[in-house]
C-alpha cells in the first residue's frame, strides 16, 4: 500500500510540474484561438451589457420553447393513446431515459448533500 502511496505521489507531482510548465502557454493558446468571443474593452459595462443581452435573449427565446414544449406533450399524448402499437424497442428507449433522469437526480441529491451518500453533513 505504500508503495502505490509514493507512486501517487510522483505521478501528482510529475502532473503538477507539468501543468506548472506549460499552463500558461495552453491559457494564452486558448485565448489566441478564442479571440473573436472576447469583447473589448473587458470592462464592468460591458459585462452587465452582455448579461442583459443574454437574458433578454433567453426572454424572448420562451414562446418558441413553450411551442415545442406544448408539441412534445401531444406527441407523447398520442404515443399514450397508441400504446398498444408501440414497439419493445420504443419503450426499452423510454425506460432507459427514465432510468437516466433518474440517475441524475440522485447525482443532484448528493452534490446537494455535500457528496455524502448516506446522510447530511451535521
Amino acid at each position: 500500500m505504500a508503495s502505490k502511496l509514493t507512486q501517487l505521489q510522483a505521478k501528482a507531482a510529475q502532473v503538477s510540474k507539468l501543468v506548472s510548465k506549460h499552463g500558461c502557454e495552453y491559457y494564452k493558446t486558448l485565448l489566441e484561438q478564442n479571440k473573436h468571443y472576447i469583447q473589448e474593452p473587458a470592462t464592468v459595462e460591458k459585462c452587465n451589457e452582455l448579461s442583459k443581452q443574454l437574458l433578454y435573449t433567453r426572454l424572448a427565446s420562451l414562446p418558441s420553447r413553450c411551442e415545442s414544449f406544448w408539441k412534445e406533450l401531444d406527441y407523447v399524448k398520442h404515443i399514450w393513446k397508441n400504446r398498444k402499437e408501440l414497439k419493445v424497442e420504443d419503450a426499452g428507449i423510454a425506460a432507459l431515459f427514465g432510468l437516466e433522469c433518474y440517475a441524475w437526480f440522485c447525482v443532484g441529491e448528493i452534490a446537494g448533500r455535500g457528496f455524502t451518500i448516506l446522510d447530511y453533513y451535521p
